[in-house]
């Protein structure tokens, strides 16, 4: 009979021969599964999902993210749709008296679809290679996809051992399978060597691993098996490492640890691909006026943006502190903000440099590490006049008002005309700026204003002839819809009984209201939505400079 180590050699060699690039991507699509391990606090967490949800991710690849048992209903019911939960473990029964036991059928009930087995760092606390598997089929018989761990420590790898410690993992795997299981299941080897150690494992040791494993599979499960099963990479891939590793043909993706908790995650998720993946951008801003905070402070729950500088001739930081901290409208401040000294705030514990210039190109935002601007002072409007911040180190400025010359965008309308020559740019807010931002609406369709005696919260109440007749019940329906889809975030729908107040701090741009709007005829209709003029806008100038930041 063979040994183990001479059966590990044969398949190493025969697998590449047996399963081809090509059969990589007909049968197994890239996989990123990101392991938070014990990590998260609860704000933590909000802004991890944020992250994610706002991220532009590949369609190419499928990703899990699998947090602590304690927020894994959280980040199920946040989480976007095209990215699925997982489990960080399972036990090996249903319910019952098992104390720190998390059963599939709790995970299942929550929505999650995923769970790990396996991982080293269990292992490493006595976990058999049939506990695991056991644990792993009971997974599967309930429904939840597993994604099965294995790997080896230093020592094996240094002594030429390595499928002599993985092979009986992948064993035991395979004991309890059926076929139709494997189709539920990811094999991710983790070089435990590798892990936080500053050791790594090169593409081609990796792509070594992965084609042995690949050829034993072939044998103990059948060569179907072998060839639609993905294998991923656990061992500290990052954005630096993945592209290299991805290239080979048996690594079908990776599980992330560390990585996971950082905006370098999308980078891994695209490694692959021509997507080009947020970053956190870091923002100054000029006017410390009603938009100027409120823009901070919309900017506190967003993990995408770092307001780095502030500048305001007119306004010290002790006062600053006191502004920002207590709003009438909108409510005190949840967080810490205090004056570290003269040129210095901290929100959060995050240092913000405070300048008090006159002319916005004495202003040293390059020193500060701005790269945009927020102009919201409501002077320096036309694009001479705002070019002035470049003279200081920004790189681009986004006017909070309409601009005489400025191009100006919409988010949700006309971003996307967006060009990233463009320097110096409007986040449009007027009824006037129709015609600017839709060109072929331009003398149809116009607006105006007007204050009444509320304290915050506009309206819109817009009464139209349409060429092509519609019931009020399909606008409706077409609203709706947008606003689950590709105007989410912007434009909400509601169909309750509201006052003006309901709106305030709503971070969207236009709520429809159902409720009040009518249809005279199919032709002749009138539509009402409602919008908070300051904190709606103030999230789109964020967003505005995140599309910015993605286009360039």
């Amino acid at each position: 009979m063979q040994s183990t180590r001479t059966v590990a050699s044969s398949v190493s060699k025969a697998a590449a021969r047996a399963y081809s690039s090509s059969t990589k991507v007909e049968a197994r699509k890239f996989f990123v599964g990101g392991n938070w391990k014990c990590n998260g606090s609860v704000q933590q967490v909000n802004e991890l999902i944020s992250m994610l949800n706002q991220s532009t991710l590949s369609t190419e690849t499928e990703v899990v993210v699998c947090p602590s048992q304690l927020h894994v209903q959280k980040v199920t019911e946040g989480i976007r749709g095209d990215i699925a939960v997982g489990a960080q473990d399972v036990w090996t029964q249903g319910n019952g008296a098992f104390t720190g036991e998390t059963s599939a059928e709790m995970l299942s009930d929550m929505g999650v679809q995923w769970t790990l087995v396996g991982h080293s760092e269990r292992r490493g606390k006595g976990e058999t290679d049939a506990e695991v598997a056991a644990k792993a089929k009971y997974a599967l018989d309930k429904g939840l996809k597993v994604i099965a761990c294995c790997g080896e420590p230093l020592e094996n790898r240094e002594a030429g051992t390595t499928n002599d410690f993985v092979f009986p993992q992948i064993k035991a795997y395979a004991d309890v399978f059926s076929k139709e299981d494997w189709k539920n299941v990811v094999i991710a080897y983790e070089p435990i060597w590798a892990i936080g150690t500053g050791l790594t494992a090169t593409p081609e040791q990796a792509q070594d691993t992965h084609a042995a494993i690949r050829g034993y599979l072939g044998q103990i499960a059948g060569a179907d098996v072998a060839a639609d099963t993905r294998i991923l990479y656990g061992g500290s891939a990052n954005a630096a490492t993945a592209p290299g590793l991805s290239s080979k043909e048996d690594i079908d993706g990776f599980l992330v640890g560390g990585a996971s908790l950082k905006p370098e995650f999308a980078d891994i998720v695209n490694c692959q691909g021509s997507e080009k993946s947020l970053k956190p951008v870091n923002i100054g801003i000029n006017g410390f006026g009603r938009i100027g905070r409120l823009v901070m402070r919309a900017a506190q729950n967003d993990p995408m943006v770092n307001i780095v500088a502030v500048n305001d001739p007119f306004i010290p930081t002790n006062y600053m502190q006191y502004m920002f901290k207590h709003d009438t409208t909108h409510g005190m401040y949840s967080g810490d903000v205090s004056v570290v000294d003269e040129s210095n705030i901290s929100i959060d514990g995050k240092t913000i440099r405070v300048f008090d210039k006159m002319n916005p190109a004495d202003i040293s935002w390059g020193d500060a590490g701005a790269d945009y601007v927020v102009e919201s002072t409501g002077v320096f409007t036309s694009t001479e006049k705002a070019s002035a911040h470049l003279q200081g180190g920004a790189s681009k400025v986004v006017i909070s008002a309409p601009s005489p010359d400025a191009p100006m965008f919409v988010m949700g309308v006309n971003n996307q005309a967006y060009e990233s020559s463009m320097d110096v740019v409007s986040n449009a807010s007027s009824a006037k700026a129709v015609g600017k931002v839709i060109p072929e609406l331009n003398g149809k369709l116009t607006g105006m204003s007007f204050r009444v005696p509320t304290i915050n919260v506009s309206v819109v109440d817009l009464t139209c002839r349409l060429e092509k007749g519609a019931s009020y019940e399909t606008i409706c329906a077409a609203i709706k819809e947008a606003s689950e889809g590709k105007m989410a975030g912007i434009l909400e729908y509601q169909d309750s009984d509201v006052v003006s107040s309901d709106f305030i701090s709503n971070s969207s741009s236009s709520v429809f209201d159902e409720k009040a709007g009518i249809a005279l005829t199919d032709d002749f209709v009138k539509l009402v939505s409602w919008y908070d003029n300051e904190a709606g806008y103030s999230n789109r100038v964020l967003d505005l400079i995140k599309h910015m930041e993605v286009s360039k």
